[in-house]
């Protein structure tokens, strides 16, 4: 995944005030109360890998594991989506999942 382009700093260059308001969402529900940081990055990565979506899996997994998550936490909210969602989730979006996890600088 390394030569892939940001799709983030794409968003901001073609759409920066539309971006802006997005950001500011992201900001406001990173501020609820009801589940803490770890929990919502997992939350996020289950629901991107039921949607088949590995570049999100791919940002978010260090996102995930700067929080505190383990590897078997995030092998496991991808495990998951097959009682929903099949199998392509698993096949597309764990793989990369696991080898950002164990790329990742962030100790855990």
């Amino acid at each position: 995944m390394d030569n892939l382009q940001n799709p983030l700093a794409v968003f901001e260059k073609e759409a920066p005030e539309v971006s802006r308001a997005f950001d500011q969402l992201i900001d406001a529900l990173k501020e609820t109360t009801g589940l803490d940081a770890k929990t919502k990055q997992l939350i996020y990565i289950g629901i991107k890998a039921a949607l088949g979506d590995p570049k999100a899996i791919f940002y978010h997994v260090a996102m995930a594991k700067a929080q505190g998550a383990t590897r078997e936490e995030i092998r496991d909210t991808i495990l998951i989506t097959l009682t929903v969602c099949g199998l392509n989730g698993v096949t597309t979006c764990l793989p990369i999942a696991l080898a950002a996890f164990d790329e990742s600088s962030i100790a855990k």
